[in-house]
């Protein structure tokens, strides 16, 4: 059994501590809202946040996670009240949406770290892949969502 410390709450996982945790995530906890996209991180579908950092979860091993908090789109708020996801709905960034979890979760750890990114900045960090080609509307999601975290201030 290994332990997890997920979204706040601690799970206990009989997993191999070499499955990766996307897995252990989806299969055995049922938080589902992580998705697998290439399975070789590349695409960051399955991104979620680790001690506040993107990583992506099918390039992490359950035993690598074990010990470190870990959030995923579940837990970014219960009523998409997070300023990151009022701004993804105001500016209608999905368009199939596959890949909005993982961009969500990068965009988070992107204002944590900058509160005021300019392009240059959101390009350098969201290296997650879009194929609906959403990119413009992320973008502009981030700007607004800087803006809506400092009024809440």
């Amino acid at each position: 059994m290994l332990t997890l410390t997920i979204n706040g709450t601690t799970h206990q996982v009989d997993v191999e501590s070499e499955t990766p945790l996307l897995w252990a995530l989806r299969d055995t906890l049922g938080l589902t809202g992580t998705k697998f996209g290439c399975g070789i991180g590349q695409c960051g579908a399955c991104t979620v946040l680790i001690r506040r950092a993107p990583f992506r979860s099918c390039g992490i091993t359950v035993g690598e996670a074990a010990g470190k908090k870990i959030q995923t789109i579940e837990g970014l708020s219960t009523d998409n009240t997070h300023p990151v996801q009022q701004a993804w709905i105001m500016e209608q960034v999905p368009q199939c949406g596959y890949c909005q979890s993982g961009q969500i979760l990068a965009a988070v750890s992107l204002l944590r770290k900058n509160t005021n990114p300019t392009d240059k900045d959101i390009d350098r960090a969201m290296s997650n892949l879009c194929r609906c080609g959403t990119y413009p509307r992320i973008r502009k999601a981030i700007k607004r969502a800087a803006k809506l975290a400092e009024a809440e201030q």
